[in-house]
């Protein structure tokens, strides 16, 4: 776990760098990490809000082929949901307020995106709240084994922005099979 955390963390410093040094506005020295990584999180965070919110009813229950194991469009805003709870659960070392509850499992669009929006809700204060001094501090967590592990905090919400962007880049698929624009290619005003 820990060296999946680690590298899923490089990979993503590594995805994003040359693409910060094309910015206008130059972060500061002082926590220029974490004021990164809430910037990145808030954009993909507007991205899934808006494609749980502009497609339509008939879309949630798009799967992409005939097997039980590939997602649905709604599954997949649930799975998000569930996760942003958990990972940021973890970061901030408080009880997951959803503890119990499996999003992916709602049925209607209004229900997944509310979901998700309150998943996000939680976790903005989390990234918000975040410094590069806070970031670093180990924090323990449960893994899916049972045992417990001490990674970075910052770790964690990587590991969130990651999966963030991996099931944003589904949905967009998703999108372009019922030709709709996903939001991130949408002309910016």
């Amino acid at each position: 776990m820990k060296k999946f955390v680690l590298l899923t963390s490089v990979c993503v410093l590594l995805s994003v760098v040359p693409a910060w040094g094309q910015s206008s506005q130059q972060p500061s020295s002082k926590d220029a990490l974490s004021t990164w990584l809430h910037k990145s999180y808030a954009g993909r965070r507007d991205n899934l809000i808006a494609s749980a919110e502009r497609v339509p009813d008939d879309i949630y229950n798009l799967r992409p082929g005939p097997q039980k194991e590939v997602r649905t469009y709604g599954q997949i805003i649930g799975h998000l949901a569930n996760f942003n709870y958990l990972w940021c659960s973890q970061a901030a070392q408080e009880k997951n307020p959803a503890q119990g509850k499996d999003f992916e499992k709602l049925e209607t669009r209004a229900e997944l995106t509310q979901a998700l929006k309150d998943a996000f809700h939680y976790c903005d204060s989390v990234y918000a709240n975040l410094t590069d001094a806070s970031g670093i501090e180990m924090v323990q967590i449960t893994q899916e084994n049972g045992k417990e592990a001490h990674v970075p905090r910052m770790s964690l919400l990587i590991q969130n922005l990651a999966h963030n962007n991996e099931h944003y880049g589904n949905l967009v698929t998703y999108m372009r099979i019922k030709s709709i624009v996903p939001p991130s290619s949408q002309p910016r005003s």
